[in-house]
């Protein structure tokens, strides 16, 4: 569950007696079992929660900078009553020149996130959304610096367009005036009647959906949303102030019933009615309860079992921290190999492989949330190794593809084991 970054203090941690180890014994009185028989299932998230953040790109509004064109604005009558869908063409409202910057800025944030964060199935099948990925602190001034200068860019961009901005307008109906004039003779010469005022209409749809200086300032945006996990001890205190809200409910209403039935009691002024009808509610309430109580077992018994297929469920998933370190070796593996591949080809490790040496080496110290020393000391060796003067004479690629091929070792199993597919399908508690 994801919530504002602001919270309240939580409350004091309850006694482990008082909590797993009453729902142990709750489960083993229920189900028929011993307390012994009851697993104790780990489910923890304070790795996550202490060692990064979620973060959620959110770009709005880019949809207004193209529209639908239907095809007689393109000089096209599609057959009627035909099998066959066609489906309308898209066009920019901008030059691609000014265009191009607005768009390229929102898409250029989404692959800072996917490059600076990890995606866990397993929250993202509790948050019932993929948009928020896990960052980790040691990334996170990187990511942010990054977005910065992407907002810097989309800002810039949008100023050049509103600067520019009646002479983009008149360039746009320019264009498109050209386009009505073509689609016209085209259908004239298809034997097609055209209608009147038809290069006006298509010009006037165009300006009716062109973006105004408003739309570009208010309906573009570019941010991020950072998320935090709400763990459920710290809900315990609205669960109990829950509680003394339906006791008092539940008090107020039982002394209206008690002023409604001594009220029948004063009217009817017969005792032998009166205790009927006392005696006639004691046997209501009673066999409301005993409904409540059987309902109650029942919707228990389900939850129960529900618990149950998701504790298996969840013991068969692999945890964030193995998946995010598995990843962290699945993307140095790929790097690895395309290096060892150019260096096998070229007998040397050339320009280009060297700086994506380089580059891997400090993505790799970014993103080491978990401290892997021996891939760690591997990539060290391999970056003095590739920064090593050579002089006059060639570089020795011997020693630099012995690392490579360890860090190819170090890394293969947990690439393979990830590319496997997952037996974790939809999770419901």
């Amino acid at each position: 569950m994801i919530v504002p970054t602001a919270t309240e203090a939580p409350e004091p941690l309850v006694p482990p007696r008082a909590s797993f180890e009453t729902r142990a014994e709750t489960a083993a009185a229920r189900l028929g079992l011993t307390e012994t028989q009851v697993e104790r299932l780990p489910f923890d998230l304070s790795a996550l929660d202490e060692d990064g953040v979620f973060i959620n790109v959110d770009t709005r509004g880019f949809g207004l900078l193209d529209r639908r064109l239907d095809w007689a604005s393109l000089g096209i009558a599609l057959p009627r009553e035909s099998a066959v869908a066609f489906r309308p063409p898209r066009c920019g409202l901008l030059p691609d020149r000014y265009r191009l910057p607005l768009v390229r800025s929102a898409a250029r944030t989404h692959a800072v996130l996917h490059r600076y964060s990890y995606r866990f199935r397993l929250t993202e099948t509790l948050f019932e959304t993929p948009a928020y990925r896990w960052v980790p602190w040691s990334a996170y001034e990187t990511f942010d610096a990054e977005f910065q200068a992407n907002l810097a860019e989309l800002e810039a961009a949008r100023t050049e367009v509103l600067v520019h901005f009646e002479g983009v307008r008149a360039e746009m109906v320019e264009t498109f005036l050209r386009l009505a004039n073509d689609s016209a003779r085209r259908l004239e010469a298809t034997g097609h009647l055209i209608p009147e005022g038809f290069e006006e209409a298509v010009v006037r749809g165009v300006l009716d959906a062109f973006p105004t200086p408003d739309d570009l300032c208010d309906r573009l945006q570019l941010r991020y949303r950072v998320g935090v996990l709400l763990l459920g001890s710290e809900m315990l205190s609205e669960q109990r102030r829950a509680r003394e809200e339906r006791r008092a409910l539940e008090a107020t209403e039982a002394a209206l019933r008690l002023d409604r039935q001594q009220e029948i009691a004063r009217q009817r002024e017969v005792q032998i009615k009166l205790w009927a009808t006392e005696q006639r509610v004691r046997r209501q309430l009673a066999d409301e309860a005993d409904d409540r109580h059987r309902e109650q077992e029942v919707k228990e018994r389900l939850r129960q079992l529900k618990l149950q297929a998701a504790r298996e469920r969840i013991a068969e998933t692999m945890s964030p921290l193995e998946e995010g370190a598995k990843q962290l070796r699945a993307a140095v593996y790929e790097a690895a190999t395309a290096i060892q591949t150019s260096l096998q080809q070229h007998h040397a490790l050339r320009g280009a492989s060297a700086k994506r040496t380089r580059e891997l080496v400090h993505w790799f110290r970014l993103m080491n949330w978990q401290s892997d020393a021996e891939l760690d000391a591997l990539l060290d060796e391999l970056e003095h190794l590739a920064s090593r003067p050579t002089g006059k004479r060639k570089r020795d690629p011997g020693p630099i593809d012995e690392v490579l091929g360890d860090i190819i070792d170090r890394c293969y199993a947990d690439t393979r084991e990830l590319a496997a597919p997952h037996r974790m399908g939809a999770l419901e508690i």
